[in-house]
């Protein structure tokens, strides 16, 4: 996760879903991170140099789970030419050695004019965006 669904930022109605979810630390991925507002769009890329910061978690074996996840998102599996997100398989770096192939968000939309968020870190970007205030990750 990169984004809105890290803990603390995910919204009060996700919390019971995201508790289900086993943590397995920091990781990187390479790719672009963009500023979209209220949320981050991650774009994957196996050959930038440039990397996104975010964090691992097991997904139990729960269809209602990702569903739920995927209705977050925006990700409509039956129409994912008309989803603003894709969930794809991503080869992610552990921060703790090692890597991992996870299911990432990936923004799918062109992002020319979007602010990109040059540290890859959207919580390290809320915080200077809103000064460093209190929830801000």
């Amino acid at each position: 996760m990169y984004g809105s669904l890290l803990p603390p930022l995910a919204p009060a109605e996700l919390h019971g879903s995201l508790a289900a979810l086993r943590p397995l630390g920091r990781a990187t991925l390479r790719g672009a991170l963009y500023d979209l507002g209220e949320y981050p769009g991650a774009v994957p890329d196996a050959a930038s140099a440039s990397w996104i910061e975010g964090e691992v978690f097991e997904l139990p074996r729960d269809p209602a789970l990702l569903a739920r996840l995927d209705a977050y998102e925006e990700f409509a599996p039956e129409q994912p030419e008309r989803s603003p997100f894709a969930r794809v398989r991503c080869r992610v770096a552990l921060a703790r050695g090692g890597e991992l192939e996870c299911w990432v968000y990936a923004w799918r939309r062109d992002p020319r004019g979007t602010p990109r968020i040059a540290s890859g870190d959207w919580r390290a970007h809320l915080r200077s965006r809103s000064g460093g205030g209190p929830g801000q990750g």
